[in-house]
Formats: structure tokens, C-alpha cells, sequence
């Protein structure tokens, strides 16, 4: 039988950080891997990779109901 277990080595013991499907008082051979922590990006690096650019026409901004529903066009001063 092998089974992949996650723990943490505090000095002197090694803690599961899930309980494992093991038979207490029993002994184990184990072969110690170590694992590069994992490093989340904060919450704006994540907006940022989801961002892009969209093609669309200069006045986008100020018509986008227009572009997106259908309706008419706003009068505006710049309106092309």
C-alpha cells in the first residue's frame, strides 16, 4: 500500500494536515519530499491577469448602450 500525505515538520514531529487512513501503533517506513511553498497572487494581480483590452469603436465608453442593446444613440458633443 502507498499513500501521498501532506505534513508539517515542527522540530520534532511530523503533523498530517489531513488525518491519514493509517492503523495507529503501527510502523511505517516514510520517504521525506520537500515541497516548495505555494505562492498565491493577491486579489490585483488576479484582476489585472483577467483584464483586456476589447476593439471597439472611440465612442464605446459614452454609447455602450447603444452597442450593447440596440438603442439609440445619446447626443452628446463629441458624437461622431
Amino acid at each position: 500500500m502507498s499513500e501521498t500525505i501532506t505534513v508539517v515538520f515542527d522540530g520534532q514531529v511530523f503533523r498530517p494536515d489531513s488525518p491519514p487512513n493509517l492503523e495507529p501503533n503501527t510502523r511505517y517506513t516514510i520517504t521525506v519530499e520537500s515541497v516548495e511553498p505555494v505562492v498565491k497572487d493577491n486579489a490585483w494581480d488576479v484582476l489585472e491577469a483577467m483584464a483586456g483590452t476589447v476593439e471597439a469603436p472611440s465612442d464605446w465608453s459614452s454609447q455602450h448602450d447603444h452597442y450593447l442593446y440596440g438603442t439609440p444613440k445619446h447626443n452628446t458633443e463629441n458624437n461622431e
